[in-house]
């Protein structure tokens, strides 16, 4: 299905590109960390704030670390909390309004009621607040995250599920005596996944926004943990060496530009009135 995206549809090929880019160089930071020039931990005060040149591609920061090696480290950082937190958000979601759309009736409408009083709330006026409440740290941060992400989740899969278990191969599995854990287990997930994946693939980047606009404000990891959202605020506390905060900016952006390229394009190819005849 990929390949047959691909061939048709630019964008798509771009964001798999870009996407698929920064978890290679995640993942050999993680196993190789001497991949980088410098250690993303060295300081180097005769060099601060150079700008970017053949020794120090990206320049160097207010102690003089190489910000290129720090926003390479800082992939893995970024990448794994937008993963953990959407792998975490949707699988909570999913189950929850599965069972609500299931079951239906009273259990419905005050599941449903519980995922709106969270949804009422500003997505990251809630996370700031939880954050700051729990302590400044990547575990607290991730666990606001999710806190403010699994409503939507919930919902699109309740929608899935109410228009699914009306189905035909619904009724066969009833008439042979499946039970309703198997029914809604093996008949009515799987064919209800469609929209989820989809808006899990365009809620990465916005989670990885989100995580770095957390970290910004002092709410992610705790220095000198590399993250591209504190070294944007490193950038702007030294607004005049433009090359601190752009160059993990960039990164953010580009991570966040592609995965939505990947989930516009799977959410034309799922849906029949926007797919594309090859």
């Amino acid at each position: 299905m990929l390949l047959r995206i691909m061939k048709n549809n630019l964008l798509f090929s771009i964001g798999i590109i870009v996407c698929a880019l920064w978890i290679l160089i995640a993942i050999v930071t993680v196993l190789v960390p001497s991949i980088t020039p410098y250690s993303y931990l060295a300081q180097d005060l005769a060099n601060r704030f150079q700008a970017p040149s053949s020794a120090h591609w990206f320049g160097t920061d207010s102690i003089g670390r190489d910000v290129f090696s720090r926003v390479l480290v800082g992939s893995r950082i970024s990448l794994i909390a937008g993963l953990i937190t959407i792998a975490l958000a949707s699988l909570m979601g999913m189950i929850y309004g599965g069972i609500a759309g299931y079951i239906g009736g009273l259990t419905d409408e005050i599941m449903m009621r519980i995922s709106e009083m969270v949804m009422a709330f500003p997505g990251i006026i809630l996370a700031m607040t939880i954050a700051a409440a729990l302590g400044p740290s990547l575990h607290n941060t991730l666990l606001a995250m999710v806190i403010i992400w699994w409503p939507n989740y919930a919902r699109v899969m309740r929608s899935m599920v109410i228009a699914n278990k009306e189905n035909e191969y619904v009724e066969a599995a009833k008439s042979l005596g499946a039970s309703h854990f198997r029914i809604f287990f093996n008949e009515i997930m799987p064919n209800s996944l469609g929209p989820v994946l989809v808006l899990a693939t365009l809620d990465f980047g916005n989670a990885i926004l989100l995580f770095s606009g957390l970290s910004f404000l002092g709410l992610g990891s705790p220095p000198p943990t590399p993250e591209w959202g504190a070294m944007v605020a490193d950038g702007v506390l030294n607004f005049n060496y433009w090359w601190i905060g752009t160059f993990p900016g960039l990164a953010i952006l580009t991570m966040s530009v592609g995965t939505n390229f990947i989930g516009d394009s799977l959410r034309d190819f799922l849906d029949p009135r926007l797919r594309k005849e090859i």
